[in-house]
Parts: C-alpha cells; sequence; structure tokens
C-alpha cells in the first residue's frame, strides 16, 4: 500500500492562500482625492507641466495657484491679442487688398438684409451677449458649487472672465473702425477688433462641451455636442457681421481669444487640482 505523502496535503493549503483574493480598501484621503478630479480634461497628468507649477510654486493653497496661474495666464493672453491686433489693423489690412476684401463681406451680408435675417441676427446677438452668457455661466456655477464640483464652477465663471477681460484691454490699446454700412446697433466706432461675442460664445459655449465631452464618451454624443458648439459659434460670427459690427478678420481675432481663454482656464484647474492632491497628500502622511 503506497503511504501517503504528507506535503501533498500541504500542497492544497498553500494552493488555496496563494490565490486567494486580494482586496483592497481605498483610504478615505484616496476617496477625497478622486472625487476632486471630476472632469478627466481638468486633471493634471502626472509629471505634467500643470504638477510641475504647481511644485514650483512652492505649496501655496490651491485657491491661491489657481489666481496666480490664471493671472498670468491673462495678462500672456492680453499681450497676445493686442499684437494680434495691432497685426491685423497696421499691416493685414494695408497689404494686397485684404482690408477692401474684408469690407467687401460686409457691404454683400447688408445688401442682402431682410426681416427674418435681421431677427435672426439679433437671436445670434442675444445668445453671446452681457444678459444670456452670464445668466448660462451662473447657473452652471450655482449647480456646480452645490455638488461640491468647485473646479466646474471656477472653470466656468473664469473662463468668461478671462475672455471679457482680455477683450477690453484688446479694444484700450487696438483702435479698429467697424464696418462702413449700416450698423444695426449701436456701440462705440472704434472697437471692432475682436469680435467680443465671438470670443465669449467659445469661451462659454465651447468650453462647456470641452467639460461634457470630457466626461461622457458616447462617440453619438461628442459627435452631436461639438456640432453644437460650431453650429452656435457659426451662428453668432455671422450674426455680427450681418449686423456690421465686425469685419471676418476681427471674428478671426475673437476665435483666438476664446479658444485660448478655454486653455488658459484648463491650464489653471489643472494646476490648482495638482496643488489641492500634493495638500492633501502631505496631509495624509
Amino acid at each position: 500500500m503506497r503511504e501517503r505523502n504528507v506535503s501533498e496535503g500541504n500542497d492544497w493549503r498553500l494552493s488555496g492562500r496563494a490565490y486567494a483574493p486580494t482586496i483592497k480598501v481605498k483610504t478615505q484621503r484616496e476617496t477625497s482625492v478622486e472625487n476632486r478630479r471630476g472632469v478627466p480634461v481638468l486633471q493634471a497628468r502626472a509629471g505634467g507641466l500643470a504638477e510641475r507649477v504647481a511644485v514650483w510654486l512652492g505649496g501655496l493653497h490651491p485657491v491661491f495657484v489657481f489666481v496666480v496661474v490664471m493671472l498670468v495666464g491673462l495678462a500672456a493672453l492680453a499681450a497676445l491679442s493686442i499684437g494680434l491686433g495691432f497685426l491685423v489693423t497696421r499691416v493685414l489690412e494695408q497689404v494686397g487688398g485684404i482690408g477692401a476684401a474684408d469690407e467687401r463681406v460686409n457691404v454683400w451680408l447688408a445688401a442682402h438684409r431682410t426681416s427674418s435675417r435681421t431677427d435672426a441676427s439679433l437671436v445670434g446677438s442675444i445668445v453671446a451677449g452681457g444678459v444670456a452668457l452670464p445668466i448660462v455661466v451662473g447657473s452652471i456655477a450655482l449647480v456646480s458649487a452645490a455638488l461640491r464640483k468647485w473646479r466646474i464652477a471656477a472653470f466656468a465663471v473664469f473662463a468668461l472672465a478671462v475672455e471679457s477681460a482680455t477683450y477690453r484691454a484688446t479694444t484700450l490699446f487696438v483702435h479698429s473702425h467697424r464696418p462702413r454700412v449700416p450698423r444695426l446697433e449701436r456701440l462705440p466706432v472704434d472697437t471692432s477688433y475682436p469680435s467680443g461675442h465671438t470670443a465669449a460664445s467659445i469661451a462659454v459655449y465651447g468650453g462647456l462641451v470641452l467639460l461634457l465631452t470630457s466626461t461622457f464618451k458616447s462617440g453619438v454624443f461628442r459627435a452631436f455636442a461639438w456640432t453644437f458648439a460650431l453650429a452656435m459659434v457659426t451662428f453668432v460670427a455671422t450674426a455680427r457681421m450681418y449686423r456690421g459690427m465686425h469685419h471676418p478678420l476681427d471674428v478671426a481675432g475673437g476665435l483666438v481669444v476664446g479658444i485660448a481663454a478655454v486653455i488658459v482656464l484648463v491650464f489653471t484647474s489643472r494646476a490648482a487640482g495638482a496643488a489641492a492632491e500634493a495638500r492633501s497628500a502631505r496631509g495624509g502622511e
């Protein structure tokens, strides 16, 4: 009769222990960090520039990091916009008939005005104007604050603020005459560049779509959302030219300001988020 190998029984026990599932329980600090991250596009990449900036600022409170980075970005964006404004008004419009071609677009649009198109252009101006956009941004900020999504609230509010401040700073230095056609609004005639409505529509509607498409991964949803953003910006830009308030080059300047304002706030939010995570890690040590 074959003797039973004692080690065989032990093998079963050892294998059972070896293949026992390992359950990792997240600490409260890890859970709080994940909750703060929120929208993926606002998360700093490990070792990325936003994280390095947060480290370079020497452990400042995330709020101060947000303010400092945003103000630096605002100053850089204002300088860029003013420089582009001088390039457009003092160089491009004087070379090769570009200025005349710019003006002909507005003349053509003015010659094809109808009552229904004029009403539509008014809507296009209102949805990107000084009444509608603060309501949209304020609503997003209130809902985000109620959900304790502070970075989303700050992103929405200050994307519009950075865009608006850049527009104001640019018009202080760059004096560009509005199209020489019958204008449908009474605004200062020497603040044509850039198109503030176009820039604001990108900062608000484009910024909102960026947050949504970063969170929801559905291809159909992303296609619909970006189509909406593109249609909205096109609608606003066309309305401003139709109403005789801006040239095409002014609209192009607005596109640059709006896109850059979103980029500034994405980077600012990432840096502040990296500072918050670093602060939380130090508190958990």
